[in-house]
């Protein structure tokens, strides 16, 4: 499962209506791919589509999709929200990774 921090529930929400998407209906689709200077990083987007070996949750009144290969490197995450003034955006809080970048855009197992 991957959980939405308060902080992060408030920006999807604002972001999702800026770009046209409903939070009730739409989801934010969470990826990993290769990449970064730790080996892999995190894909973030907003979708309407659900695939068949997606997996689904709801966490803070947010749908999140995540595709199955993903999903292994996924569980336990929780999406945060800084915007602090070291620059603003989403954070990836990943109990599996061993190893992260000072961006915090990726990691490695």
């Amino acid at each position: 499962m991957i959980k939405v921090s308060e902080a992060a529930k408030t920006k999807v929400v604002a972001l999702m209506a800026e770009e046209g998407f409903s939070p009730q209906n739409d989801y934010i689709r969470v990826g990993v791919k290769s990449g970064g200077c730790s080996g892999l990083s995190y894909d973030l987007k907003f979708d309407n589509q659900q695939q068949t070996e997606d997996k689904v949750f709801e966490d803070n009144g947010v749908k999140i999709i995540v595709d199955k290969k993903s999903f292994l490197y996924l569980i336990g995450t929780t999406l945060e929200y800084s915007g602090g003034l070291n620059g603003a955006g989403f954070v990836f809080n990943n109990p599996n990774a061993n190893r992260t970048c000072g961006c915090g855009e990726s990691f490695s197992l």
